[in-house]
């Protein structure tokens, strides 16, 4: 008897292929290219029996236990008829997805569609290798409908959250904003963070860092702590409201330092106390995806979303395990695989006495999983995997492989060592200093796991020489430091996810989507890895906390995920659940449910919103009682100043636009008086005297420029709005300049390029070396130039870095800020990644600059770029070639191609004839 014929459904094409290679030949294996079905995404998907239904919009009928409308997705269609067709040959049918919520849910959405009449099993693997695969299979399950009614109760939520407030921002702030469950929350975190920098007040302190030196030479560097008794203020004695001293301290200016400085030039130290405390650092636990995420970020300086697909791929390929987990639970298999791996490649003396399991780092974490792990009972090393492996994989599956061997080895253990030493100065005062230092006895775990870690890489340790009380120390140097208080520090995407998870909002899987998204939606942009909210924002984040304060109550929210955990559990009823926050029911006073639920809220609280209030951020009123807002318009935000007399009579304040990579907290008095002092010179410098057209000095998104007709111009570096005149406009409307046409025909134009001079002929530029030279260059200076062998970039003056950045650390170039033909760009001498809008030269890090050059490296991975500069050059050379062989056969092909058109011709002909004359032959007949 023939083997049964068996369809295995996955969940992506790269899965398929990998799982494909380790079954046989009595296996079809296809993919559901994700979700085979969904919610209805707009009103042209909605089927025509279901559009004069209320509901239809939701695509949720809520008066019937919300039932949802669920349609295949229109290009999923044709898929579906394919698996259908496979199906159709086989004798069983295995539904592979991955083993979480989100898994389950497809998995019974194919069972939905495909209605199968044969044997069906639930096939599910943390990890693609070939034992596990053939493990799923001899050990398949029932699908789990609990999971499947908590994924299905969290999209039903999120439907009626998004479909009944994203439109109450459409109405009150800008057309296609959205609002989501947890989407809203991570916005007001960010805006929260932002008006406390808005409100911080900076303060200027000072203290000293002297050199000690012992009798043998031994070196270290203290500074100052207090002078005869009294603290020297340091950072946190400062009122971050006021920038003031919070009293009971000595705040030095730089004056005072100075002068303390001097007073202590040749004293001798003595070392007052000595304090040693054994240090012991037990191993981080195995990798969930939250805490994936945060390290591929701090370490990698990968965004949330790069790190999911880039762990993605490694899944898919066989090489980790699923990467969406919130359990840091490790099988006994991949512990011995760890401990036996440390113990070859560091020694056994750093391998754990006993197998280190970890308590499961989130509330109902699915310990069914495992955490993120090197895939197999032996594991790869990453340089086994080098030549394999992306740049951007083989980073983060080394991250993934050390964290996993670091688990379970031995804690890292040795002393801290803190001294205070004194110093009486000339003038009689006691000046004590202070050092701290670590040592690392055994370094343990850390062998395997220090790299880039800055709380623990021993590298960065300061190291005391051994001292003991009453020891006499000398100076070698006192040096006054100046410090200025800093404000708290904006989230980044990695800070974001910590927080979101400590609070237990959202769940690990859905963070890289919300990163995308609020960035996507113009409520963030990326500064360095920091992320900026927008006014827009504090907008959205401002009508939320005022009109929805439950949807964006961080207690709320979490709830929300416990109760959802419950149901995917059985302890709970999603019907209970959605109803019960849809129209109200029971629950503390202040909540949704108490509230009369979603709806009523909603319909109650849109009458009252006052679309301008929410969208005026105040700044400050100014000498002249003005009152300064930012007001959030449909076109961007914009400057607003005026008296309560001139708001009440209904005259326009003053406005003027604000550039769009100006963070909130930079809008200080001094930047508002430089906008309106650059918006004041804008207006009608005159008529062109050619066309007549009137000519306007105006700033826009992207700077000053002049405007007339159709034509634009951005100013020269060298020029001022204020000092603009018409006949300068005029001279800068004639860019790109036309100077002369050539011997070819072609025109040869001057022109200024976002950064730069440039001539130009048939897309072959060159640079000039002032912008004088864009009204000036003659015809012969142009060819001449034009004739010059390219250069790449611009050589001499302009070739050189904007500003160098560092190692990119995944690549381990330097990475560089250049000015291109289109703009400046970072690179790191292989790949190059221009800068976004949001972006300046000035605000330009490392981190950021690692981040875009990841992004690129993964376009270009995917087809969706150019190659690196390098290949590009190769495979330039190489299609130069080609063409001239091409171009040789290219006669010779189309002659044989009319000769074959012909031959073909004459047989359609004769084939034509001998059937007439068959035909004409039977009928006489």
């Amino acid at each position: 008897m023939a083997d049964p014929k068996r369809l295995v459904i996955v969940e992506s094409p790269a899965k398929a292929k990998t799982i494909g290679s380790y079954l046989g030949p009595d296996y079809i294996v296809n993919s559901s290219l994700g979700h085979i079905r969904d919610l209805p995404r707009s009103a042209k998907e909605i089927p025509a029996k279901y559009k004069d239904k209320a509901w239809s919009r939701l695509g949720v009928d809520t008066e019937h236990d919300f039932k949802a409308l669920y349609i295949v997705n229109p290009d999923r269609k044709d898929h579906v008829k394919q698996l259908k067709n496979e199906m159709a040959e086989a004798d069983e049918l295995y539904l592979a997805t991955d083993e979480d919520r989100e898994g389950e849910a497809i998995a019974w959405h194919l069972l939905e569609t495909l209605k199968p009449k044969i044997p069906v099993r639930r096939m599910v693997f943390h990890e693609i290798t070939p034992s596990a695969i053939a493990d799923a299979v001899a050990n398949p399950r029932e699908l789990n409908q609990n999971l499947v009614d908590a994924q299905e109760a969290r999209r039903i939520l999120d439907r009626l959250y998004g479909y009944e407030v994203s439109p109450v921002l459409w109405k009150k702030v800008m057309p296609r904003l959205s609002a989501g469950r947890v989407q809203s929350v991570a916005t007001r975190i960010l805006v929260e963070r932002e008006r406390a920098r808005m409100a911080f007040h900076a303060a200027d302190y000072w203290d000293l860092t002297a050199r000690l030196v012992t009798a043998d030479g031994e070196s270290f560097k203290a500074t100052s702590v207090a002078v005869d008794g009294d603290k020297i203020a340091s950072g946190k004695d400062f009122d971050a409201a006021t920038g003031q001293s919070k009293g009971g301290v000595i705040a030095l200016d730089e004056a005072g330092a100075r002068g303390l400085a001097e007073r202590l030039s040749g004293r001798g130290f003595t070392v007052l106390r000595v304090e040693k405390k054994p240090y012991r650092r037990r191993p981080y636990a195995p990798f969930i995806t939250s805490t994936l995420q945060q390290e591929a970020s701090r370490r990698l300086r990968l965004s949330s979303a790069q790190t999911m697909r880039v762990a993605q791929r490694l899944y898919e390929n066989g090489f980790i395990t699923y990467m969406r987990t919130d359990s840091t639970n490790l099988s006994d298999t991949a512990i011995s695989a760890a401990r036996r791996q440390s113990g070859q490649l560091f020694g056994e003396k750093y391998v754990s006495p006993e197998a280190r399991r970890y308590a499961r780092k989130v509330k109902n974490a699915q310990e069914a999983h495992e955490a993120i792990r090197p895939a197999g009972d032996n594991f790869q090393t990453p340089d086994s995997l080098k030549s394999r492996l992306s740049p951007e994989e083989y980073r983060l599956y080394d991250l993934i492989w050390r964290r996993t061997l670091a688990s379970q080895m031995v804690d890292a253990t040795g002393n801290s060592t803190s001294v205070r030493a004194r110093a009486t100065s000339s003038s009689q005062e006691e000046v004590d200093f202070t050092a701290s230092g670590k040592t690392i006895v055994n370094p343990g775990f850390l062998k395997a796991y220090s790299y880039g870690d800055d709380e623990d890489d021993e590298k960065g340790d300061t190291r005391l020489p051994e001292l003991s009380e009453r020891q006499s120390l000398s100076e070698n140097g006192i040096l006054p430091v100046g410090h200025t208080t800093q404000p708290p520090a904006r989230y980044t995407e990695a800070s974001l996810v910590k927080f979101l998870e400590e609070k237990g909002i959202g769940r690990p899987s859905t963070y890289a989507s919300i990163m995308q998204t609020i960035q996507d939606r113009g409520y963030a942009f990326k500064r360095g890895q920091a992320l900026v909210p927008s006014f827009l924002a504090f907008s959205v984040a401002g009508l939320m906390e005022k009109h929805f304060p439950q949807l964006v109550n961080y207690d709320f929210t979490a709830g929300m995920e416990n109760e959802l955990d419950e149901v995917a559990a059985g302890a709970s009823n999603s019907v209970n659940f959605l109803r019960s926050f849809y129209f109200g029911g029971e629950g503390a006073e202040g909540t949704i449910s108490a509230s009369g639920g979603l709806k009523t809220l909603v319909d109650q609280e849109l009458g009252e919103i006052d679309a301008r209030g929410v969208n005026s951020i105040p700044l400050y009123t100014d000498a002249e009682g003005r009152k300064v807002v930012v007001r959030v318009g449909r076109y961007g935000p914009y400057l607003e100043r005026a008296t309560d007399k001139q708001r009440e009579e209904g005259e326009p304040g003053e406005r003027v636009s604000i550039p769009e990579s100006l963070a909130p907290d930079e809008m200080t008095r001094a930047k508002v008086e430089e906008l309106y002092e650059l918006g004041s010179a804008e207006g009608e410098l005159g008529e062109h005297p050619e066309t007549g057209e009137p000519v306007y000095a105006k700033t826009g998104r992207y700077g000053p420029y002049v405007t007339s007709g159709e034509k634009s111009a951005s100013l020269l570096s060298d020029q001022k709005l204020s000092e603009l005149s018409l006949e300068d406009a005029v001279k800068l409307l004639t860019l790109p300049r036309l100077v002369g046409v050539d011997e070819d025909g072609e025109e040869i134009r001057t022109g200024a390029g976002p950064h730069g001079p440039y001539v130009v002929k048939k897309r072959d530029y060159r640079s000039l070396e002032s912008e004088d030279q864009l009204f000036t260059l003659t015809m012969e200076q142009a060819k001449k130039l034009l004739a010059e062998p390219k250069r790449r970039g611009r050589q001499a003056r302009a070739s050189a870095p904007l500003k160098e950045l560092g190692k990119d650390p995944v690549t381990s170039k330097d990475v560089t800020v250049k000015d291109g033909r289109f703009g400046p760009y970072v690179t790191d001498g292989e790949t190059n990644a221009s800068l976004r809008r949001t972006d300046t030269i000035e605000a330009m890090t490392i981190d950021r600059a690692a981040e875009l050059l990841s992004e690129r490296r993964e376009k270009i991975a995917a087809g969706g770029g150019k190659k690196p500069a390098k290949k590009a050059k190769k495979a330039a050379a190489k299609k130069t070639a080609k063409k001239s062989a091409a171009k040789k056969t290219a006669k010779k092909a189309a002659s044989k191609k009319k000769a074959a058109v012909k031959k073909t011709a004459k047989k359609a002909v004769k084939k034509t004839t001998k059937k007439a004359a068959k035909k004409a032959a039977k009928k006489s007949s």
